[in-house]
C-alpha cells in the first residue's frame, strides 16, 4: 500500500457549464421536448390568469347588468379577444400535454423518437382544437 495522497475527483458539471475549445461554452441544443416542458409550465400559469378572468366574470354577472355589459365589452374588444384566444390555446395545449404525460406515466412513449412525435401531435392538437372552437364561435355569432 502506498502513502500517496488521495486525489479528490471533481464532481460532474452540468452540460451547459462545460466549455468547448477556446473556452467557448457548449450549450444544449434546443429540442422540441424542451419547448413542450417550458410551454406546459407557461400555459399552467396562463390558466391561473384564466381562472381570475372567470372569477371576474362571475363577480360582474352578480354585480348587475351594467357591470356585466362593461365586462362583455372588455372581453369583446380586440385585446380581450386576443387574451381569450391565448387562453383557449393554453387550455388545449395544457390538456394535450397533460394526456401525453399520463401516457408517459404508464411507461410508454419515453424513447426520443416517440417523445418528439407526441410533442408534434400536442402542438397540432392545440392549434386545430383552438381554431375549431373559434371557427364555431364565429359561425354561431358568439364573437
Amino acid at each position: 500500500m502506498t502513502d500517496a495522497p488521495i486525489k479528490r475527483r471533481e464532481p460532474p458539471k452540468s452540460p451547459h457549464l462545460v466549455t468547448g475549445g477556446l473556452g467557448s461554452p457548449l450549450l444544449w441544443r434546443w429540442h422540441i421536448t424542451m419547448w413542450t416542458s417550458i410551454l406546459h409550465r407557461a400555459t399552467g400559469v396562463a390558466l391561473y390568469v384564466g381562472a381570475l378572468i372567470v372569477a371576474a366574470w362571475a363577480v360582474s354577472l352578480a354585480s348587475g347588468p351594467e357591470t356585466y355589459a362593461g365586462f362583455k365589452a372588455l372581453l369583446g374588444s380586440i385585446p380581450g379577444k386576443v387574451v381569450m384566444f391565448g387562453l383557449t390555446l393554453s387550455i388545449f395545449y395544457h390538456l394535450g400535454n397533460g394526456i401525453r404525460h399520463l401516457v408517459w406515466d404508464t411507461g410508454h412513449g419515453l424513447d426520443v423518437k416517440s417523445a418528439n412525435a407526441s410533442a408534434v401531435v400536442v402542438f397540432a392538437f392545440a392549434a386545430a382544437a383552438t381554431l375549431a372552437i373559434w371557427a364555431i364561435a364565429s359561425q354561431t355569432g358568439a364573437l
